[in-house]
């Protein structure tokens, strides 16, 4: 199957949006409960920017969520794996959050690891993160069903 890099680029932004839109309510909810969520957005952002503010962190979040869609958008197209892909969106939000909430970032910005402040600190991401490979995994299975169809 051969599919054009504009349509990749095109699923990934489509999906990484609608994606990152989806896990703010949770992400939020879990904000308004006490727990530690979105933790690494503004500490990212102040990478390029003096003070980000909400529209900067905002901005960046649709933008990662573009960048992050990626590799899941090329694998669901390019594999024959008979898995729903909402189920391996949801695995590969649990390893996104794995490799790079819990190891890469506390890592490059000398935190300690999430794993080691326990379970109000880890569920709360952990879960925003399946939340949105979850939906961008529903998103290419619909994006095909409309290629098919027109």
């Amino acid at each position: 199957m051969q599919i054009a890099l504009s349509q990749i680029a095109y699923r990934s932004i489509l999906s990484g949006t609608v994606a990152s839109l989806a896990m703010m309510p949770v992400g939020f909810g879990f904000r308004a409960a006490g727990l530690r969520v979105g933790h690494y957005g503004p500490k990212f952002a102040s990478l390029f920017l003096d003070e980000p503010g909400p529209k900067e962190l905002f901005i960046q979040h649709i933008v990662l969520g573009w960048i992050s869609a990626l590799p899941l958008v090329v694998f669901v197209l390019y594999s024959h794996s008979r898995r729903s892909p909402v189920l391996l969106g949801a695995v590969y939000g649990a390893m996104y959050y794995v490799l790079v909430n819990s190891l890469a970032l506390p890592l490059f910005f000398e935190d300690e690891l999430p794993w080691t402040l326990g379970i109000p600190t880890i569920l709360p991401s952990l879960v925003t993160h399946i939340v949105f490979g979850a939906v961008v995994g529903a998103f290419c299975r619909h994006s095909e069903v409309v290629d098919r169809t027109s």
